[in-house]
């Protein structure tokens, strides 16, 4: 009978991961666990204490911090699978799984279903051929050493490509092996999990070309079990049941979704909404139980494409099934930071995004050249952005993998404040208060059209009182609008009293606040 040991990267929520071991082991099931070691050392500590009488659970030998799209992802990976092969001797299969991933099957049915089938489960298709990469890089993800990570140092990541492209720094892929892609989402039996440890203490060069790859995590795996299984042993396919909107994004399943993953081909789903308290709570119970016969439907992907095709020829009135709830998310913290001088704000940002890891967004719904990943085109337009805020702001929650972002507004945005402290989702907003000298205001009216180059010297002093009252009633609104959770720094105060409200606001330490607000040059013109 198979035994399943779980491959659990993490980096967040500790009573989550915790109810997900002890649901998945009830079975006698196994479970290792790799915490990431950027998170919260007080919520390992809390992980390891409420597991650490469950002999079916065990840890990385060694907890490393994780980047998207870096190698970091796949050595995270690595260790767990080491300590599970060490720990679990009677395990099978190796199952690779995120903390959003919840069992849509019985462990008698996953069981049984392993048993009858001799093979391994990854997504495992040509690198070159196939058009699994939709958009973005392809082979510069492995003719070039890749060093930076391209979501927390984006300029240096491109700098580094750019600077290997004018010299002509290109690398060959080791020759006998045929770079593979697919989902990271993976099912593999105990002998190739050890023929790939085996393969790896004795290529040390493939080792040392996927550490500089982009996204290993998606060809890794998919490349060495291509290389070490016979075809006929693997079936491209993942087990976990995901989908993807028209913006390149997982959709996220709701409480009323329970009848629809259950009837998929699939083992598991990901991902699960954190509101969907009802459906976590079915299907945890969901695993342990036995006798359930499942009626495999397997409708879910072209329901969707049907519905979205409906929705976009105008004839869907109610809201689609996988957009139940429009809100951020009841974990997630919005900061916002409300300047009208528009460098001043970016130059935070910029400390911002040097001194800490949270994502720093510029003035995403005010200026159309403010750098953005790709999300499908939502973000093509300052209007699009506006129109569908709250899918564009979840969708870069999911980009930068973080629950904490900043983003600048302009204070004219009132409305859109309005409507994100209206959500579920903690909000805080920062309110900088500049002095405007008239040389700025001046500036400021000719580049809003207000004058141009030919304007008179008499005409600009006249318009000048109506500029600055203009910019005073925009302060007065957002002040007026009462938004709790508002923290105001101001020019005219010193650094560390401007620090004791970023601390606030940012929820940083005071040292990290400080220097922040100690920015050079911050408020110059």
């Amino acid at each position: 009978m198979a035994k399943i040991a779980y491959i659990l990267l993490c980096h967040k929520d500790p009573e989550a991961i915790i109810q997900q071991a002890e649901q998945l082991t009830a079975a006698g099931d196994f479970m290792s666990i790799h915490f990431d070691a950027s998170a919260k050392s007080e919520s390992f500590t809390m992980i390891r204490d409420a597991l650490e009488d469950n002999p079916n659970v065990t840890f990385a030998h060694k907890r490393i911090k994780c980047g998207w799209g870096e190698w970091s992802l796949v050595q995270a990976t690595l260790y767990a699978i080491e300590a599970a092969i060490d720990d679990f001797p009677r395990a099978t299969h190796f199952y690779m799984l995120s903390g959003d991933c919840m069992a849509v099957k019985t462990a008698e049915y996953a069981h049984q279903f392993l048993d009858d089938n001799e093979t391994d489960f990854i997504e495992s298709f040509d690198f070159f051929d196939s058009d699994w990469i939709k958009t973005g890089m392809k082979e510069e993800r492995l003719i070039y050493r890749h060093y930076f990570n391209e979501r927390t140092h984006k300029s240096l990541f491109y700098w580094a490509i750019e600077l290997q492209k004018r010299l002509g720094i290109k690398r060959r892929i080791p020759g006998d092996v045929q770079v593979q892609i697919g989902s990271q989402w993976w099912c593999l039996r105990r002998r190739t999990v050890e023929g790939i440890l085996d393969f790896l203490r004795n290529r040390k060069d493939v080792l040392r070309f996927f550490r500089t790859t982009w996204i290993p995590d998606e060809t890794f795996f998919q490349t060495l079990v291509r290389h070490l299984v016979p075809e006929n042993e693997i079936d491209t396919r993942t087990l976990t049941f995901l989908m993807f909107t028209d913006y390149g994004m997982p959709v996220t399943f709701h409480n009323d979704h329970y009848d629809l993953l259950l009837s998929q081909n699939f083992l598991f789903a990901r991902k699960i909404s954190p509101d969907a308290k009802t459906l976590k709570a079915r299907l945890g119970k969901l695993y342990a139980s036995r006798g359930i016969n499942f009626q495999i439907s397997n409708e879910g992907r072209s329901l969707y494409k049907f519905l979205t095709t409906q929705g976009r020829a105008g004839r869907r009135f109610g809201m689609r099934f996988w957009e139940t709830e429009s809100t951020l998310g009841r974990e997630r913290e919005l900061m916002i930071v409300v300047c009208k001088k528009w460098h001043v704000a970016k130059r935070l940002m910029d400390q911002t995004r040097q001194e800490t890891e949270i994502p720093a967004i510029d003035y995403v719904f005010d200026e159309h050249n403010t750098p953005l990943p790709d999300l499908g085109g939502i973000q093509s337009s300052l209007a699009k952005r506006a129109r569908h805020r709250r899918a564009l702001m979840r969708m870069l929650f999911e980009y930068f993998e973080s629950d904490r972002m900043v983003v600048c507004m302009d204070p004219s945005n009132l409305d859109l404040m309005h409507d994100f402290f209206s959500d579920r989702s903690m909000t805080r907003l920062l309110q900088i208060e500049c002095d405007f000298t008239d040389d700025y205001l001046i500036g400021h009216a000719r580049r809003i059209g207000l004058a141009g180059d030919r304007t008179s010297q008499l005409t600009l002093e006249r318009l000048l009182p109506t500029i600055r009252n203009d910019i005073n009633h925009e302060a007065d609104r957002i002040r007026d609008a009462g938004f709790s959770r508002h923290f105001r720094i101001r020019q005219s105060d010193n650094a560390e009293t401007n620090a004791a409200k970023l601390v606030e606001f940012l929820s940083l330490p005071y040292e990290a606040a400080l220097k922040l607000a100690q920015t050079r040059q911050l408020f110059d013109d």
